[in-house]
């Protein structure tokens, strides 16, 4: 296996820092790395086409943006249609998650969808439309009572 250089462990701390809400995000991180944005941009490539890189994605501070009735909402589906549920759930505007799992015992419930909303008769109403679109009827809500964590995964960090 290939060790990472120093400069693509700098590439991969910032991009995990805060993404700069502008035109050229990539030229400002860039410049914190201390390379052009093109080679910024050729080394992530060459990252995720290695496997290096994984994942990217955004973090949603839901509160902060006015959802404040937010639901993890477990189905239980036909084994032979999660795919296609998990499909049509996934496309819903008001679900930032969708996954998977084996049920548990006393627990037959196999998908899990995240869903935002302002209020609670909001968020109902978009899972009513999930149900009406996927034809999944049984399902349990479980209302968000505290948030406790809104970071990802850090690497390449100086240990304490």
């Amino acid at each position: 296996m290939e060790i990472l250089s120093e400069h693509d462990k700098e590439i991969i701390k910032a991009l995990q820092e805060d993404f700069p809400l502008c035109e050229e995000p990539y030229k400002i991180l860039a410049q914190r790395v201390g390379i052009s944005e093109e080679e910024f941009l050729q080394r992530v490539r060459k990252l995720v086409a290695e496997k290096k890189i994984r994942k990217m994605g955004a973090v949603l501070r839901h509160r902060e943006v006015g959802f404040n009735a937010n639901a993890l909402c477990a189905w239980q589906v036909a084994p032979d249609k999660l795919d296609a549920t998990a499909q049509i759930m996934s496309n819903h505007a008001a679900v930032s998650h969708c996954y998977d799992r084996t049920p548990a015992p006393n627990w037959n419930y196999n998908l899990y969808t995240m869903i935002h909303a302002k209020t609670r008769d909001e968020c109902e109403k978009f899972i009513d439309e999930l149900s009406s679109l996927t034809g999944v009827t049984n399902y349990k809500i479980l209302y968000t009572k505290k948030e406790w964590k809104k970071t990802g995964m850090k690497y390449f960090c100086e240990s304490l």
